[in-house]
């Protein structure tokens, strides 16, 4: 009985009796189940808050990736979505798609197993989550065994736990009467709630969830239709949003987006933008995925939000290159779902064009994930007092010389590694994922050490000791013991991957790779001149000259000579002039691959003899187009160009 007044309650917003008799039936309930143990389950109502605290949460493997969705922030990007959908399918009339407001909340998997909830995880990277199932049991919205029905026998789902703003509101009212720390806004109250090491503090916090749709299923069949999908769930008892519907062709999906635009400030939730899902699941299927988004699917992105702000200062920050970097520092302001204080300036032009002084009243912009940025100044409420900002002579942080060079936007601190920023920032990206990825190497440790002068290059990080680390601020053994092993995992590179990691000037993962297949190891690349180095394709003079000045300076090259007697190592990349299937052909990536990483793939091309360039011409051979391909994929066409997808380009490596 308890169930089917939660369900009535939750999942069809249709109370069938009064909250006191609730209350009396689930006090009837646990007495029962006290005076009888064997007839506790745990799926029973009384359980949702019954385990202990957990000393950190497992991790979990999701069986299906859990992935992020691509934004559309004007009518233009969503016609363009429409438009890929149809041509994919190869049809020219209206797509029906299911759409749902975006929710700002934390993304989470619900697994149930004959009916039985068993386990929930966090998204994390998308692979791999948080063990959270204590944590969503205490949520009453989420049902604990299914309603009897045609269920599958194993059926994970997909939803967005939340705190409705009624709760929100309520429940920072009474913490700041106690003293305690309010939070800045429902997502980050409804994430911090949910990562409590201890289920009965979640179980405190008014949270919410809604499924919007189905990871996996097994034992079972689910209709053809996302749409009805969603009233199958509903009909299991899990809660899905009531302003979810199909919708008619585009046009229908624009309609919608207008009308819960209208609605959001009444909405009992917040939310950032809308979802609009191909209906068809066949379709979904055929559509596929990118690496990290599905093709049938869009967040139409609500604009910017905006606010008033006054500058308190002008900073200059220093970045890995040396470039100074023009930041402004705000009077605090609570704008697009956060409270933003800081607000970057770009470079000196874009300073001086805007005429940004401490002391104005600006506009402060921030769209979703995206740096706050200054949009604009009113003149009119300019003191006398403000004075225009001018670039430093000198470095803010070593004092050495700022210089800037002709026709370039970046003014550059002269210090190199005497200068503490850089220091920093080179070995933030030494570390970084797509560098060298120390996991576990933060940005916070970073400053640690070279605060404490432990680290003055990247090369000292293979010399560091366990116990050492160990002494950092919060810092255990445990701890220490992990990075140290990340530390020398990372000592097992990729050629591409270690020049990139070195931080050349105007050297990218592109670039780093064209220099790798060309050159084939490390000494023929520091040997160079700049005119050998512009024979690589699609590098310049000035990149040519960028890499020989970095390999041609006593420092970067003692450095280099460190780095390789702590035994960093990559597999031969020598090139192959003969026997390889590519031999001789020059392939050009563009677009997003679902199956493999840019780099794998453009590892699997040289394996087999093959040159990867960053340009199409009339010398390529081939262009592997993954999905979003652009302007490279058009000019393949216009030169007449073979185009392979990503299907193709997989039957092609298998040959």
């Amino acid at each position: 009985m308890l169930e089917r007044y939660n369900y009535r309650y939750h999942a069809l917003d249709d109370p069938e009796v009064p909250d006191a008799e609730y209350d009396r039936l689930m006090l009837e309930l646990r007495a029962l189940e006290t005076q009888h143990p064997q007839l506790l389950t745990a799926d029973s109502p009384t359980q949702r808050v019954g385990a202990a605290p957990v000393a950190e949460f497992g991790e979990v493997r999701h069986r299906v990736a859990m992935l992020s969705l691509d934004n559309a922030f004007g009518e233009a990007e969503v016609r363009d979505f429409d438009r890929r959908v149809r041509e994919r399918a190869a049809t020219a009339a209206p797509i029906r798609y299911s759409a749902e407001p975006k929710l700002d909340g934390l993304a989470i998997s619900a697994l149930y197993e004959d009916g039985i909830f068993v386990r929930g995880a966090t998204r994390g990277d998308g692979e791999t989550g948080e063990d959270i199932t204590q944590n969503l049991r205490t949520i009453p919205a989420l049902p604990l065994r299914l309603r009897a029905g045609a269920a599958p026998q194993v059926l994970e789902v997909r939803g967005e736990v939340f705190m409705p703003l009624a709760g929100f509101e309520r429940f920072n009212s009474q913490a700041a009467a106690r003293g305690d720390k309010i939070f800045v806004n429902p997502r980050n109250a409804a994430a911090g709630s949910l990562r409590q090491l201890d289920p009965r503090i979640t179980a405190s916090r008014p949270l919410d969830i809604f499924i919007y749709g189905v990871g996996f299923v097994e034992g079972g069949d689910l209709p053809a239709h996302h749409g009805q999908i969603l009233q199958s769930l509903r009909h299991w008892g899990l809660k899905i949003c009531p302003q979810s519907r199909v919708v008619e062709s585009i046009e229908g999906c624009l309609e919608y987006y207008r009308e819960m635009g209208a609605m959001r400030a009444r909405l009992p939730y917040q939310i950032d933008g809308v979802v609009y899902k191909v209906d068809d699941v066949e379709l979904q299927r055929q559509l596929g995925f990118v690496s990290r988004a599905p093709r049938w699917a869009v967040a139409h992105k609500f604009p910017a939000e905006e606010a008033l702000t006054t500058v308190r200062d002008i900073e200059f920050q220093v970045g890995r290159t040396g470039a100074l970097t023009p930041v402004a520092r705000l009077e605090p302001v609570f704008v697009g779902g956060v409270t933003v204080s800081n607000a970057t300036l770009h470079n000196i032009d874009e300073l001086t064009r805007k005429d940004v002084r401490v002391g104005d009243t600006v506009v402060i912009r921030r769209a979703g994930d995206v740096i706050p940025e200054v949009v604009r100044v009113l003149p009119e409420r300019r003191t006398l007092s403000a004075l225009p900002v001018v670039l430093p002579s000198v470095c803010p942080v070593c004092g050495s010389p700022v210089v800037r060079e002709a026709d370039q936007a970046a003014a550059r601190c002269t210090g190199g590694r005497s200068c503490a920023a850089q220091r920093k920032e080179e070995i933030k990206h030494f570390a970084s994922r797509r560098a060298l990825d120390v996991q576990g190497l933060g940005d916070k440790l970073v400053e640690q050490l070279v605060d404490l002068d432990w680290v003055r290059t990247p090369a000292d990080l293979f010399g560091l000791k366990a116990p050492q680390l160990a002494t950092l601020e919060r810092m255990g053994d445990k701890s220490a013991q992990k990075l140290h092993s990340a530390i020398d995992a990372a000592k097992r590179t990729s050629l591409p991957r270690f020049l990139y990691a070195l931080g050349i000037r105007d050297v990218g993962e592109a670039t780093a790779a064209a220099l790798a297949q060309h050159f084939g190891g490390i000494a023929a690349l520091r040997r160079a001149t700049p005119e050998q180095i512009q024979r690589v394709p699609d590098v310049g003079p000035v990149v040519a000259e960028h890499v020989a000045a970095y390999f041609s300076d006593p420092d970067n090259a003692a450095m280099v000579d460190r780095l390789l007697a702590s035994a960093v190592t990559w597999p031969d990349m020598t090139p192959k002039t003969a026997g390889g299937e590519f031999a001789g052909k020059t392939f050009v990536l563009t677009g997003s691959l679902q199956s493999l990483t840019r780099e794998a793939a453009q590892e699997a091309i040289l394996a087999r003899g093959g040159k990867v360039s960053g340009s199409v011409s009339k010398k390529t051979h081939c262009v592997i187009a993954g999905a979003d391909a652009g302007s490279k994929l058009k000019k393949a066409q216009d030169l007449g160009i073979a185009v392979l997808d990503e299907p193709g380009f997989l039957k092609l490596l298998e040959k």
